[in-house]
């Protein structure tokens, strides 16, 4: 049974056809009325999850950029402080330094007294001995060029 009662070609559809496939239709359509809010309700949750982590990491980059900018500050005043803490190392291991050389040269200049003192001391010891023995060599040294023995009777001279 035909829709229209002439024949017109395939413009004229077969009722039971036509029936079966606006029962599909509605089927199909009352399923993607009912589907379609619930993917739409998806979407937005999905959508406002994306929005609120967006959110979060613009608030996370906010607060990593204000620690980074701390941890700057301190490295800055940390080398700072090691820079101060070098100088003063440097100044007390001049002083050291300075100190050292200045026992250095007490101590060379004690040795050095102490030095010439002895060798004063022990300078005046030989000549007390030498003097002692002094014209006992001189004879023995004037017997040896004249070549006959020089006694120590000779009397020296003022």
């Amino acid at each position: 049974m035909h829709l229209v009662p002439k024949d017109i070609g395939p413009l004229n559809p077969v009722v039971a056809e036509l029936v079966v496939a606006a029962v599909l239709f509605a089927l199909v359509f009352l399923f993607f009325v009912r589907l379609v809010p619930r993917v739409q309700r998806v979407l937005d949750e999905r959508e406002a999850a994306t929005k609120g982590t967006e959110a979060e990491a613009a608030a996370l980059r906010e607060e990593i950029e204000v620690k980074r900018a701390e941890v700057a500050q301190a490295l800055a005043e940390a080398r700072h402080e090691a820079a101060r803490i070098r100088q003063r190392a440097h100044e007390e291991g001049a002083a050291l330094i300075a100190g050292a050389r200045a026992d250095a040269h007490r101590a060379c200049a004690a040795l050095l007294a102490e030095g010439h003192a002895r060798l004063t001391e022990d300078r005046a010891t030989a000549e007390a001995q030498l003097r002692t023995h002094v014209r006992r060599l001189a004879c023995d040294l004037a017997g040896r060029i004249i070549g006959e023995p020089v006694g120590e009777r000779v009397q020296p001279r003022p």
